[in-house]
This record gives structure tokens, C-alpha cells and sequence, in this order.
């Protein structure tokens, strides 16, 4: 496993504010993986707004609220600059605003100041049923035709078979171990969620209200009986289950991680021995001379993919359409899966990286491997797995659930 390049940052990517999510309450439809929604199976109508039709010389300027790492144009590394040749190619001036939780993310869309964002799944919802962002003419992107089918029309990026946006990356939420203190390779989260783990005091997790997804994943295939169907799905019986092994878990943990940098750190000096990571940590680590391996765990895992997303009312549409053409070039979107760490969404990247392994590694066309990713998604009252005889649990109960488990 090669080292990636050095990344600068992993986001946030579901704030831990209660969500007002009264807006999206009629939101349906499956958050996994699966097969693209059929239109109209999500019981959601987003407010009518058109998608560009045309697009006009460039206004330039583009206006752009990004992940950290999302939109580099040298500052950080002189050989990371995707964001000039950009400028050059189009008259396009990228200006942009760096966001650290999808809370600030939608808030600064609110504003009307911004073309442009590169959304989480736990805010792409709420930037459609605000009418924040609109619809995308995916015949003024190009490049989308070689976006992997796996990332097109999904739960978190479309609406009824109508896309918001183009798919930036992707991945998974994986299991790490030291080998030197693992010394039996797991193959399934029962190793961080075992209340008699023999790693007590060692074990790590992902510090934030979504992680109660992951608990809920684990109880999707080792307690069938409580019926969960989607792990961000949840109704009362179904969520007290996962907040009860998690408390039970708690006992174990040396230390939650939002940090990816902290997290290295933990499991080179060993304070961490097993818990869950991203690939790039896992790179990093290895990059540290710990020694760490990583899997897919039976039971499968969450994970994430970020969409860029235009505004509603751009002031500058047209070079907002080019930047998302632009991000999601082969070239473009190899350089920024490989500095961020992630899967690129484009097919073709994956010719123009420079470590000629990097999407094997981030397993970029398997989708084998992510048809066991459960993307993070927004829970919501209406259930997104479909049922219509309970309430779910909405995003405001998981925050107050990890409120009480953390103690």
C-alpha cells in the first residue's frame, strides 16, 4: 500500500447541531448503495426550480464554498494547483470559502453569495428542499457521462430521478488494526463493539452522532429480530438498541477521533491498537512505520460521497457549470482524489494518477466493495427505508443519543 500524498484536512461531515430538518420530512428512498431510485419512489418534491438550459460566455468568476482540500491552487503545495489551470482554461476567477461542518456549509448558501458547493450527504437534502440549490443539467457537463454509474442518481445527490449534482468522491469507513497487538486478523466489528474486548482502553471511533449508523449496521446482521433495514433508518426501539451497545462500547474506547491526524498519531504510538478509520489514515499510519492493516468488515460499513451542487440563484452560473465539469475531468479529479484522499468519481481519473495503484488501493471501480458502503445520509422522521406504520428518528435524536452515550 503506497502512501498517498499529504492531505490537509478531512471534514466534518455531519455537524453535531440538532438539524432542522422539517423541510425534508417527506424524504424517503434507500440511503445504500443500491440501485438508483425509480422516479417518484422518494415521496419528496423538492421546489420547482429549472436547471440551466444553456450555457453563455462565462461571467468570470465563480464563488465556491469547499471542503478543505476540495479546491487547491498551490498555497498548501506548489505542485497541488488544479485551480489555475482551471482560470487559465476557462477566464474563470475561483474564489473560495472553506467550510469545516455541513451546518456552515448550508448556512453560507443561504447567503446568496455563493455558485457553487461541494455538499456532504447529510446536507444535500436540506440545500434541495430549502430550494437552495437547483437541479443540473448534466448535458452541459461533459465529463459526467464517465462519472462510475455506481455514484449517478443516488439518494443524496437526486431527487425522483432528477440530479443536483455531479459526484465529487467517494469512500468507506474501514476497520484498522495494529498487527503487532491484533495478532488475529478481524473480519468484523464485533472487535470494537465486544463489550469483554481484550483491547479495552485501546479501541477507537468516529466521534460524531452519524457514528451511531455504524452501531446500527452491526445490529442490522447480528440482531436481525429488531428488523433494521437501513442503518440511518432508526425508530425508537431500533435507535435505543444501537445507543445501548454504544454505551456498552464506550467502556472500551481510549479516545474518539474526528481529527484524522490525531488519529495516525494514536495508532503509531499505540495508544490505539483497533477501531474505525479512513483509507488515507491507514496509508499515513503505514506511511509512520506502524504497523497497521485494514478491511471491509463482513457486515459491510458506512461511508461517504460528496456532490457539488449549484445554487439556485448563482451569479455566476456558467462558470459554475465549467467548475464542476472541471473537478470532475479525469485529470482534475485524479489530482484531487489523490491529495484528499478519496475514490475519484470519473472512471478515466484513474489513468492520469500518479501512483498507478492509487484506485486499486481506494478500490475506484469496484463496485462489489461499495455495494456494501451505506453512504451517510441524513435520518429523517419519514424512514428512509420505506416504512410508513412508525416515525423515525430525525438527525436533532441521534445528536441528543450521542449527547447521553458520551456521557
Amino acid at each position: 500500500m503506497s502512501s498517498p500524498h499529504r492531505r490537509i484536512g478531512r471534514h466534518s461531515l455531519i455537524a453535531t447541531a440538532a438539524l432542522a430538518l422539517a423541510a425534508v420530512a417527506g424524504c424517503g428512498g434507500s440511503s445504500t448503495t443500491g440501485s438508483a431510485p425509480a422516479p417518484g419512489s422518494t415521496g419528496f418534491t423538492p421546489p420547482k426550480i429549472e436547471a440551466l438550459k444553456s450555457l453563455g460566455q462565462g461571467e468570470g468568476q465563480v464563488n465556491l464554498v469547499a471542503w478543505a482540500g476540495y479546491a487547491e491552487d498551490g498555497s498548501n503545495d506548489p505542485k497541488v494547483d488544479w485551480v489555475h489551470p482551471f482560470e487559465q482554461a476557462t477566464g474563470c476567477k475561483v474564489n473560495t470559502k472553506t467550510a469545516g461542518t455541513s451546518d456552515e456549509m448550508v448556512n453560507l448558501m443561504k447567503t446568496g453569495e455563493y455558485d457553487a458547493v461541494s455538499a456532504s450527504g447529510d446536507a444535500s437534502l436540506r440545500l434541495i428542499a430549502s430550494g437552495t440549490v437547483a437541479p443540473v443539467n448534466t448535458d452541459l457537463i461533459p465529463n459526467y457521462k464517465d462519472v462510475f454509474e455506481g455514484l449517478k442518481l443516488k439518494p443524496w445527490n437526486s431527487v425522483n430521478g432528477v440530479p443536483y449534482g455531479v459526484p465529487h468522491g467517494r469512500g468507506a469507513n474501514l476497520l484498522m488494526w495494529r498487527t503487532d497487538k491484533v495478532t488475529t486478523p478481524p473480519d468484523s466489528w464485533s472487535v470494537v463493539f465486544d463489550g469483554a474486548s481484550p483491547y479495552k482502553g485501546h479501541v477507537t471511533a468516529y466521534d460524531s452522532p452519524i457514528y451511531i449508523a455504524d452501531a446500527a449496521l452491526y445490529l442490522m446482521s447480528t440482531k436481525p429480530e429488531l428488523g433494521i433495514k437501513d442503518p440511518y433508518a432508526l425508530d425508537d426501539k431500533q435507535l435505543q438498541a444501537a445507543v445501548d451497545l454504544l454505551k456498552q462500547q464506550k467502556a472500551n474506547i481510549g479516545e474518539y477521533w474526528s481529527d484524522y491526524t490525531k488519529a495516525v498519531q494514536s495508532f503509531k504510538s499505540g495508544d490505539t491498537v483497533v477501531g474505525t478509520t479512513w483509507q488515507v489514515i491507514a496509508n499515513l499510519t503505514e506511511a509512520e512505520k506502524a504497523p497497521v492493516q485494514v478491511t471491509l468488515p463482513k457486515e459491510g460499513s458506512t461511508g461517504w460521497s460528496d456532490t457539488w451542487m449549484v445554487a439556485a440563484k448563482a451569479q455566476h452560473p456558467d462558470c459554475a457549470y465549467e467548475w464542476m465539469d472541471w473537478i470532475i475531468s479525469p485529470k482534475a479529479n485524479a489530482q484531487v482524489a489523490e491529495w484528499f484522499g478519496e475514490a475519484p468519481s470519473n472512471a478515466k481519473a484513474c489513468d492520469e494518477t500518479s501512483d498507478k495503484t492509487f484506485c486499486d488501493t481506494f478500490h475506484a471501480a469496484d463496485e462489489s466493495y461499495f455495494s456494501k458502503v451505506h453512504y451517510w445520509t441524513t435520518p429523517i422522521a419519514q424512514c428512509l427505508d420505506g416504512r410508513t406504520d412508525v416515525k423515525c428518528t430525525d438527525y436533532s435524536e441521534w445528536t441528543r443519543a450521542w449527547t447521553e452515550i458520551k456521557g
